[in-house]
């Protein structure tokens, strides 16, 4: 692995720019939905939690590219990325009124005890899926000043990359421009079976050929990755790489994921850092909980403590923008991965999929915290 090289904070616009889709979760809360009447509604994406989360928690510059619908859940979604102090770029798109283009429906229950989450999807005639190359002045967005790129850190991910043939070619395109400004480029894989599957079936294409076209579009994007998240599941769907068994197995060994970072590095030796969390799910509110990374060649871990769960989803996005803000600051990999393991931890004690705690509760769980009152 090559030595991961920070740019400077001075003169670029932005720390971090994300390229993903925004959504609406609705959530029922422990309800199973068949008898829920009432749903709270986050605003979410894969890509977008990081860039909202290093904006909330830890007060960086950050944006998203995006597509927007003119309509009122739009504007809703768009109330909440100003909030979240994110700076958009969005293709906007209009309503027929009737049938779309949407801005996608995520549904996700927290489960509870024994009963796991359930999460499906409404992404007919999704905005974002018509995202394409050309739908962003790329050149404009990380042009910088005196030699500094305009963007710090480019991150997107896998759920938007299935979204569409075409979604997969802009974040191409996307990971080519933010190369040539000199910034970091991150990718999640974030592998989710059910995406591939509908994308290829509207190709013409079986459950096989999803899978395999799968992987041979995220290697081509992982091509251009310098900082690569995802768990052995990831590594394994997603970029076809061999591992254990991560279906018959509840928890994943550090050292068999440390194993598999061999042949991503023999396969793409651009990667410079991999990193995922590591969770033991013993019931839908307790989980055991780890991290790793390996970061210019070395393994780090951090350590494993109990979480008491209230709301699951966004934990690892949470996980990879506290890693992120470390690598960004210049912090030791110790300490970024601790950052990322500690703030990850924490996002999945308050409902929604983006941050709701401070830095000081981060760095104090990272330093080694507990949970007793603070008067």
């Amino acid at each position: 692995m090559a030595n991961l090289q920070i740019p400077a904070a001075t003169g670029a616009t932005h720390d971090l720019l994300a390229l993903g889709a925004l959504v609406t979760r609705l959530d029922p809360g422990i309800i199973p939905f068949a008898e829920a009447n009432e749903y709270a509604l986050h605003v979410s994406g894969g890509e977008y939690n990081v860039a909202a989360n290093l904006s909330t928690c830890f007060g960086q510059r950050t944006a998203i590219a995006s597509a927007m619908v003119d309509y009122p859940i739009g504007r809703r979604i768009e109330y909440a990325v100003q909030k979240a102090g994110v700076k958009a770029y969005y293709q906007r798109f209009t309503s027929d009124g009737v049938r779309g283009p949407n801005m996608a429906i995520v549904w996700s229950d927290r489960g509870q005890g024994v009963r796991a989450p359930v999460v499906f999807y409404n992404r007919a005639n999704e905005a974002a899926q018509l995202l394409k190359p050309g739908s962003f002045d790329w050149d404009t967005i990380f042009a910088g000043t005196k030699g500094v790129p305009g963007i710090r850190w480019f991150h997107s991910g896998g759920i938007f990359s299935a979204l569409s043939p075409t979604t997969s070619e802009l974040v191409i395109e996307a990971m080519q421009a933010a190369k040539k400004a000199g910034a970091i480029v991150s990718f999640d894989l974030n592998y989710r079976a059910k995406l591939w599957a509908v994308a290829a079936a509207e190709q013409g294409l079986s459950a096989a050929q999803a899978g395999e076209g799968a992987a041979k579009t995220l290697r081509k994007i992982v091509s251009y990755v310098d900082v690569l998240v995802g768990n052995e599941e990831d590594l394994q769907k997603g970029l076809g790489l061999k591992g254990q068994d991560v279906e018959s197995k509840g928890k994943l060994d550090p050292s068999s994921f440390f194993g598999m970072i061999e042949g991503v590095t023999k396969d793409f030796p651009n990667i410079k850092a991999v990193a995922t969390t590591l969770r033991e799910v013993h019931s839908t509110n307790r989980h055991s909980w780890s991290a790793v990374l390996v970061l210019d060649g070395k393994n780090y871990q951090a350590p494993t403590c109990e979480l008491d769960v209230y709301d699951r989803v966004g934990g690892g996005d949470g996980f990879a923008a506290g890693l992120f803000y470390g690598l960004l600051m210049g912090k030791s990999p110790e300490d970024s991965l601790r950052l990322g393991w500690a703030h990850g931890a924490l996002l999945t004690t308050t409902p929604g999929d983006t941050s709701m705690v401070s830095l000081d509760q981060v760095e104090a769980f990272a330093s080694g915290g507990s949970a007793r009152i603070q008067r």
